[in-house]
């Protein structure tokens, strides 16, 4: 994760300095009549958000890590798919800047995590659980029961039940199964990918859409990027029409 000299505090500084450029920022002000989405994914150069034995942290560095936060104190709700929990048990709150916890969800159709993960530990954020069926559940936490096509829970339908919980703002932070379905059923509105000066090789990609005949069938999103001090690049991406970037 480090880069020699570099310190939290300049990646900090960074950060504060792109912010203000950036439409997402006034996220917690829009008034939302359905759900609003980012999705964000770090990778390597070569598309790499993994090496082959899954080796993951810590590919992008400190600039990256406070945007992440960033986005989390910004949102109702932070997202991810089972697999990304049993591969690095993240917390999904906000430590490296100012701001509150969001609500953490996880896409678990088939019961796959652990009760003693990380991110439904009781901070007093809300916890949600999403399966294909019932099933146990840490303590506190919310399941909510959404059944499955093809083993896929549809994004729609999480998000439309998330919104009746009142959490509008979602962040999908992983993994890139999850991602890569959100944004194959048209259900992201801005994609972050922050993207890390080095080249793995090999490994798993980063995102895994339905194949195209054509590159006119190719998304070609407004895009607006940063480059962070410590050498990391931010491309922020705007997936629906309208959006801008």
């Amino acid at each position: 994760m480090g880069h020699g000299s570099y310190t939290r505090d300049t990646a900090k500084k960074q950060a504060r300095h792109v912010s203000p450029q950036n439409p997402l920022w006034p996220l917690r002000e829009r008034r939302l009549t359905k759900p609003y989405v980012v999705a964000q994914l770090g990778q390597s150069l070569d598309g790499r958000i993994a090496t082959v034995t899954g080796e993951s942290q810590w590919i992008n560095g400190d600039c990256a890590l406070d945007h992440v936060h960033r986005l989390r104190a910004h949102v109702d709700a932070v997202l991810v798919g089972v697999g990304t929990v049993v591969a690095d048990d993240p917390r999904l709150n906000v430590r490296r800047v100012p701001g509150r916890n969001p609500a953490r969800v996880v896409l678990d159709p088939r019961g796959r995590m652990p009760v003693d993960c990380q991110c439904m530990a009781d901070d007093g954020a809300p916890r949600f659980v999403v399966r294909a069926e019932p099933g146990p559940c840490p303590p506190g936490a919310h399941e909510i029961v959404i059944t499955s096509s093809d083993g896929i829970v549809s994004p729609r339908a999480i998000l439309s039940r998330l919104f009746e919980h009142g959490l509008g703002r979602i962040l999908v932070e992983g993994g890139a199964r999850t991602i890569s379905t959100f944004i194959a059923e048209g259900c992201v509105d801005r994609l972050h990918v922050l993207v890390a000066p080095m080249l793995i090789g090999s490994g798993r990609p980063g995102l895994e859409l339905p194949p195209i005949a054509s590159l006119e069938e190719a998304l070609r999103p407004a895009t607006r990027v940063h480059v962070f001090e410590d050498g990391d690049v931010l491309f922020d991406c705007a997936l629906k029409p309208g959006e801008g970037a």
